[in-house]
């Protein structure tokens, strides 16, 4: 051998050792195929295009409606379309019915001076069916303060909740959790003190004019009152104006809660050459709200999943253990299609070794946070974190605390409960609201995604946890 080709053969290996720096003999296999993962799905992949398709030309999937029908139809051709495939179906489940309306309008007035606020119906709540309804503001920062205020102070108000998210939590997911209360139980509480209706500061870190919705939930035996989200922009005006004098809203829109509807959820399985009874579940939520195109949410989970099988499909792979697609419908207004996929699961005597969930957005993978049954949970995470070896170099952790909504009625078949976990800096930007399009999501970081998720489906579908 020369000296030139001693050289070469050299960084060859420091290359390879650079990608895989712990990887040792024995475990070269695994580290090239999650290269050669990588490298197909990040120069190959499909998920933007599916998601393009998804967002801009179907557009936002409400729950119940013609669109989510149609992404119904459109992920279980995807999925037929793949010949990895054994079999596609369609699952039903029942889903409520909300119906946006044509008229959202929020004006405050003072002193004869009339300013319209950026604003929007919160889901599920009702509405004015379309007449005026005014009254003075009062502004609270949590639930608590409701009870000190009493009915002689909020009764036929509208109470304006204007608590932010924390700018100092690292996790904006964290923020969110500890503000979006008064979103999803404002309404209710306010009713309880016979307040007239409710308007509620956008949950998100970002000062703009765009209106965050989202689910709000009226609690048994409240009467419903109307519940609207107004832009962090208008909220902070509200506020100040409020500190300077008396302020009145006025609201006017006409949402519907029509009768339950059928729905489904898109299931596509191939089955294992070896452990068929394990199920590794990959899924996302196919609903979204209505005002944008659903892209982060959760159009870019529902793609990462379509993009495992199309990528194990184009490499040759033929999984050990029975690998599952799941397309869940109705994870934003009352998870029906994960509590139906869970209740066939269990009447079918399934086992669900890991169930992995992408639904935190499109955006850089940082790895994947890991829940389940206390009786199996720590052996299953242990084992799992023996991966590390190989998904290190990529910038990935494995670390206790995650799941997901639509999976976590799984839990009592004692598997791993698995959430991907992408960088959610800006994650709540574009949640829930009209900028939660295609065009606002990096091919790049979402390719990436679809990468680390496959990366850990082949890891699992090897070596297992146990």
């Amino acid at each position: 051998m020369t000296h030139k080709s001693i050289k070469i053969l050299f960084i060859t290996w420091a290359i390879l050792l650079n990608i895989c720096p712990k990887i040792v003999l024995g475990q070269d296999a695994e580290a090239l195929f999650i290269k050669r993962i990588y490298d197909h799905t990040l120069s190959q992949g499909q998920c933007d295009v599916w998601l393009e398709h998804l967002s801009n030309k179907i557009g936002g999937r409400l729950t119940g409606s013609e669109n989510a029908a149609t992404a119904v139809d459109y992920t279980h051709q995807v999925l037929t379309d793949i010949p990895l495939v054994d079999k596609v179906w369609k699952q039903p489940c029942m889903v409520p019915q909300w119906v946006r309306g044509d008229i959202e309008e929020v004006s405050i007035s003072s002193d004869g001076n009339k300013t319209i606020l950026k604003a929007s119906s919160l889901g599920n709540t009702i509405g004015t069916d379309g007449a005026l309804l005014s009254g003075e503001v009062i502004e609270v920062f949590d639930l608590d303060t409701l009870d000190m205020l009493g009915t002689t102070a909020l009764k036929d108000k509208i109470v304006f909740y204007n608590r932010p998210m924390d700018p100092t939590r690292l996790s904006t997911g964290h923020a969110y959790g500890e503000a979006v209360d008064q979103r999803v139980h404002g309404a209710s509480r306010a009713s309880k003190y016979q307040a007239k209706a409710a308007l509620v500061r956008s949950v998100t870190l970002l000062q703009d004019d765009l209106p965050h919705t989202g689910v709000q939930s009226y609690a048994e035996g409240i009467t419903p009152i109307p519940s609207l989200a107004i832009s962090t922009n208008d909220a902070n005006y509200l506020s100040q104006q409020l500190r300077e004098g008396t302020i009145t809203a006025h609201i006017r829109n006409n949402p519907q809660i029509l009768d339950s509807v059928l729905s489904h959820n898109v299931v596509a399985e191939i089955r294992g050459s070896e452990y068929p009874d394990e199920i590794i579940l990959i899924g996302g939520h196919l609903d979204s709200w209505d005002l944008g195109g659903g892209a982060h949410d959760d159009g870019a989970g529902c793609v990462h999943a379509l993009q495992v099988f199309q990528t194990l499909q184009d490499l040759g792979y033929k999984p050990k253990r029975t690998l599952r697609c799941v397309m869940f419908m109705n994870e934003e207004n009352g998870l029906g299609g994960g509590k139906a996929y869970a209740k066939a699961s269990n009447e079918k005597g399934e086992f669900h070794l890991a169930a992995i969930e992408s639904d935190a957005g499109g955006f850089t993978p940082r790895g994947f946070g890991c829940s389940g049954h206390p009786e199996v949970f720590k052996p299953y995470l242990a084992k799992l974190q023996e991966f590390d070896l190989f998904l290190e170099p990529y910038d990935l952790y494995l670390k206790a605390g995650g799941g997901g909504a639509d999976i976590g009625p799984l839990k009592s078949q004692k598997g791993l409960l698995i959430g991907f976990q992408p960088d959610n800096s800006r994650y709540f930007d574009y949640h829930h609201t009209s900028a939660d399009v295609f065009e606002n999501v990096n091919v790049r970081e979402l390719r990436m995604g679809a990468a680390a998720i496959t990366a850990l489906v082949y890891l699992i579908d090897q070596k297992g946890l146990k």
